[in-house]
């Protein structure tokens, strides 16, 4: 076992040799606690996200939300569900994430309880990349089939792509949100975390009835 601890940072503890029962059990006694669990082929990695962690995510999750609303795309989102497949042993929490391609698949479902071998997974997941994951997330994304991932690294926010099935790559444009461009995205997010949530969103809608969205 291998911990990764930095002031103001995530916490992180990795493991090996982990079954999927333990993984499963473990699950079940967290809940809906303040950690995340991903799961690879055996390995786990709990990790604790800092106050920024949550912070960058809320900022960029209201300027999806706002800018749904603003330009009449249905967007709903699942949060930090935990997603996961015991044929693959593979499982994550997502920082945020939306389904908007596949909106009418999940609509009105008061559950939560989403099986990715029968449901879709989400279109777009959020990756709040401030500290190195000890256990890499993207294949695990790449397995569970998720198109697109939006990727904070501490300064710009990146369009990642699923390339036929395999791998991401970075994009110009979102697949869900093609008429955003990225870099607006960032610019907001900026705006976000130096000024304040609801400044960014207000930044997004003058930007929007200004006229400039392609």
């Amino acid at each position: 076992m291998t911990q990764t601890t930095t002031q103001s940072s995530d916490s992180r503890v990795t493991m090996e040799g982990i079954s999927w029962e333990s993984y499963e059990r473990l699950l079940d006694e967290v809940g809906d606690g303040h950690v995340r669990l991903t799961y690879d082929d055996g390995r786990l990695e709990i990790m604790s996200p800092s106050g920024r962690h949550e912070l960058v995510k809320k900022v960029i999750g209201r300027i999806i939300e706002a800018y749904g609303d603003e330009v009449n795309i249905p967007v709903q989102g699942y949060g930090s569900t935990t997603f996961k497949s015991r044929r693959r042993r593979k499982g994550l929490e997502p920082d945020e994430c939306y389904y908007v391609q596949h909106f009418e698949a999940v609509s009105g479902r008061i559950d939560l309880n989403l099986d990715l071998e029968v449901d879709p997974p989400p279109d777009l997941a959020l990756e709040i990349d401030i500290t190195n994951a000890s256990l890499p997330r993207q294949p695990i994304y790449a397995a569970m089939g998720v198109a697109e991932i939006w990727r904070y690294d501490g300064n710009e926010v990146t369009s990642l792509h699923l390339s036929q099935g395999e791998a991401y790559v970075e994009a110009a444009a979102s697949f869900a949100f093609p008429k955003l461009p990225m870099g607006v995205v960032s610019r907001l997010v900026r705006i976000g975390l130096s000024s304040s949530q609801p400044a960014a969103v207000q930044a997004l809608r003058e930007w929007i009835r200004s006229g400039k969205v392609p």
